[in-house]
């Protein structure tokens, strides 16, 4: 292979690499995710094989199983909390969406008419209200049906069944080889790039850790954060909101505003008052002070480096190409391609074409 050859073979191998992707992004999907648990859980089981416990040192495998359980014992803890609030407020919201799709269209449309001046656009909020439920109906009628399907269909128990399997286990063996499999890719790059090409990738790793890690902490945070604060105001919805603003809030500014905007159409519905809307901004003010002077600064880092467009658009390019595969990727590659471009740089800041003389001057 030529030197000018090359360039076009790496771009090639990277199209054929996307294009593989996207083909398989059904297959590759449960495999994802199963390396990205071995990734978040691989620092852990480093640190705990260097345990010694009297005169026995913690093994590889020993330290693996630990870590295994403990992610296990977490997934569970978590079902066991978290599924039956999201399915009593879900119930919940599904027997109140007629009575609240029926307050929006008759009090709060009309008053908004008559407050912004819009009285001049005819609105019949009976045709609106009946338009909505037929929606409503249709809508749960059709969930309804794909559950059915779902839960009839053998192939999709199976492919659930398969999944379920299949990320604990590979999860298993990618924790328990980690360490070889990057001594195994390092082995193989070529010894002149070696060294530039390693340094690289430990900075990715560290970006990588530090966003991914803490990323997931601040969501897990702000969840806790807005339903708690949502309950104690005595919102109904307090769960389901607090619950979708944390994860949200993985794209800047989204969760805070779909939170918002779900909370006080909740809070005015249920309380009808303006104390209830108040408070609802005071939970998430809170929450949001605490995202940006504790939380993000502690850990998550400013090491970064990723724009919130930068998020937001890697996220939806992500999802439009290879769908959830693509959007449980997007940040990681955002965030391990910001890496790339800062050394692009560097390097195109100590090349000839950036540092060369304009022709006709003289350096003195």
């Amino acid at each position: 292979m030529t030197a000018d050859s090359r360039p076009w073979f790496a771009l090639a191998l990277v199209i054929g690499t996307g294009w593989l992707l996207y083909r398989l992004s059904p297959v590759v999907t449960p495999f994802a995710i199963a390396a990205g648990l071995a990734y978040l859980g691989d620092p852990l089981v480093d640190r705990l094989q260097r345990l010694r416990i009297f005169s026995w040192q913690v093994g590889r495998t020993a330290a693996v199983v630990m870590v295994f359980l403990l992610m296990i014992a977490a997934f569970v803890v978590g079902v066991l909390i978290a599924l039956p609030l999201l399915r009593d407020q879900v119930q919940h919201l599904v027997d109140r969406a007629p009575a609240m799709l029926n307050w929006l269209v008759g009090t709060l449309v009309p008053w908004l008419q008559d407050t912004l001046g819009l009285s001049t656009f005819e609105l019949d909020p009976e045709s609106v209200a009946d338009a909505a439920r037929a929606y409503w109906k249709e809508a749960g009628t059709a969930l309804m049906g794909v559950l059915g399907s779902v839960s009839r269909g053998g192939q999709a128990v199976l492919a659930w069944l398969v999944n379920l399997v299949l990320i604990p286990v590979v999860t298993f063996y990618l924790l328990r080889d980690w360490d070889n499999l990057v001594a195994g890719v390092r082995s193989l790059l070529p010894r002149n790039i070696e060294v530039d090409v390693s340094t690289v990738f430990a900075e990715i790793d560290q970006v990588l850790g530090a966003f991914i890690r803490g990323q997931l902490m601040v969501m897990f945070a702000l969840g806790v954060v807005y339903a708690v604060g949502l309950w104690m105001i005595g919102l109904d919805l307090a769960f389901i909101i607090g619950a979708s603003a944390g994860l949200l809030s993985i794209v800047p500014y989204l969760g805070t505003f779909v939170g918002v905007a779900a909370a006080l159409v909740a809070a005015v519905f249920q309380f009808q008052d303006f104390l209830h809307p108040l408070l609802v901004l005071v939970v998430f003010g809170a929450g949001q002070s605490l995202e940006g002077m504790v939380l993000t600064p502690k850990l998550v880092g400013d090491r970064i480096g990723l724009h919130p467009v930068a998020v937001i658009f890697a996220v939806l390019a992500g999802g439009q190409l290879f769908g959830f595969l693509g959007i449980l990727l997007a940040l990681p590659a955002a965030a391990a391609l910001n890496v790339l471009v800062h050394h692009l740089k560097d390097r195109y800041r100590r090349s000839d074409l950036y540092t060369r003389p304009k022709a006709g001057t003289e350096e003195t």
